[in-house]
C-alpha cells in the first residue's frame, strides 16, 4: 500500500514541444508497484496548454480544479470545468487549454503504468 499527498510530490515542468506551462506531478507509477495504471496530475497555469498531440493508448482525465478546454482534432473546443471526466481514446488527437488569465487548471490523469 501506498499512500501520498499531493502537496508533497515534486511539480516537474513539462518538457515537450508545443506545452505552455505546464507542470506535472506523478503521485502513483510503476514504480510504487501499481499493477495496472499510473496517476499523474497536471497543473496549466493561466493561459497555458499542453501540446496537441496523439498516443496509441487511451487515458482518463478528471478535473479537479478549474475550467478550461480539451481541443480535437478537428479543432473543436470543448469547454471543461472541476468535476468533469475526460476520456481519450487511443490515436484520438488532444490538446488542454487553461482559458483563464488568473487561475490555473488541475487535472488528473491515468494511463497504462507502461506509458508512464
Amino acid at each position: 500500500m501506498k499512500i501520498t499527498n499531493l502537496d508533497r510530490i515534486e511539480k516537474i515542468p513539462v518538457d515537450m514541444e508545443g506545452a505552455k506551462d505546464v507542470l506535472k506531478q506523478v503521485p502513483i507509477s510503476r514504480e510504487d508497484g501499481a499493477p495496472t495504471f499510473s496517476f499523474r496530475v497536471f497543473t496549466i497555469q493561466p493561459n497555458g496548454n499542453t501540446p496537441c498531440h496523439t498516443h496509441p493508448y487511451e487515458h482518463v482525465n478528471y478535473i479537479i480544479e478549474g475550467q478550461g478546454a480539451v481541443v480535437t482534432g478537428d479543432g473543436e473546443e470543448i469547454e471543461i470545468e472541476r468535476g468533469d471526466f475526460v476520456l481519450i481514446r487511443p490515436d484520438e488527437t488532444h490538446q488542454y487549454r487553461n482559458k483563464s488569465a488568473t487561475d490555473p487548471f488541475v487535472m488528473i490523469c491515468a494511463v497504462p503504468k507502461e506509458h508512464e
